[in-house]
């Protein structure tokens, strides 16, 4: 970890990197036990931990059936994910040519997955999102070229060895902890501003204040030691009350208002179980 963060090969709203810091700041690093992760998202947090396994969840199961692709068969999935990245490929049209043919393949095929990866490559900023009817509708990026993420597949590929993979609510990946193991949870963030709304279509529902509340019941009634990330505002404050400690950094992004009237967003990490 020293030599540097091992780079996700997937690009992903609401990066994690400053959550890693806070996490490697508290001393977590390597774990004794297992580590849990139910908002994986683009799997940096655990791609960066020690651990005698990982079990990994998330609500969105395109996500969840690429990863289950890559331990599964490895530099052969690889390679033919690799083989949708080429100069021809990297146009506008065959963005949205291969965005009506992902919608349109089933759910769970090798060839959905293989998309996935071109989607989320070329897309706008790296978002995943789907309509009500549960189709991704991420416009182009206007990326010039795209190099295909191979390195960072191949690591993913040696990590996930040691993965469970669950498409799943993180309540039911949460109660499949054991002694030892840690739990680290970066769910959809809270609002800055009231009245916004955080981007929470990574799937086809929501991430209400309700499931905020229901994932801090869950840490706090858990014996494992249990992290959780989210923006630093007066509801979060709230809601991890009775964390045993709260860090907080300021990241790289700013809201409000223009130039020095703008704000660094701070986020927090609720610890739970010292």
């Amino acid at each position: 970890m020293a030599k540097g963060i091992n780079k996700s090969f997937l690009k992903w709203a609401g990066g994690k990197s400053s959550s890693l810091r806070m996490i490697i700041q508290h001393g977590i690093e390597r774990v004794d036990g297992r580590f849990i992760e139910p908002f994986v998202g683009s799997g940096v947090v655990f791609l960066n931990m020690e651990a005698f396994g990982y079990i990994v969840g998330d609500f969105n199961c395109d996500l969840i059936r690429l990863y289950d692709f890559i331990k599964a068969d490895g530099g052969g999935f690889i390679d033919y994910c690799g083989s949708f990245f080429t100069p021809e490929t990297s146009t506008e049209d065959t963005y949205y040519e291969f965005r009506k043919k992902f919608n349109n393949v089933a759910t769970g095929s090798r060839e959905r997955a293989a998309l996935f990866v071109y989607l989320n490559r070329h897309s706008f900023n790296g978002l995943c999102r789907y309509n009500a009817r549960g189709l991704f509708n991420v416009p182009w990026g206007k990326h010039k070229e795209n190099k295909f993420p191979r390195k960072e597949m191949l690591f993913f590929e040696k990590k996930a060895r040691l993965c469970e993979f669950h498409c799943q609510d993180f309540g039911d990946t949460i109660a499949l902890a054991q002694k030892d193991d840690i739990i680290y949870c970066d769910p959809p963030y809270v609002p800055i501003v009231e009245g916004a709304t955080s981007f929470t279509d990574y799937t086809m529902d929501g991430f209400t204040l309700k499931d905020q509340k229901r994932l801090v019941k869950l840490a706090e009634e858990s014996t494992n030691k249990f992290l959780i990330s989210n923006h630093d505002t007066e509801i979060t404050r709230d809601l991890y009350k009775n964390a045993d400690k709260i860090l907080t950094r300021k990241v790289g992004r700013y809201i409000g208002g223009t130039g020095a009237t703008r704000e660094p967003v701070v986020e927090l990490l609720a610890v739970y179980n010292i």
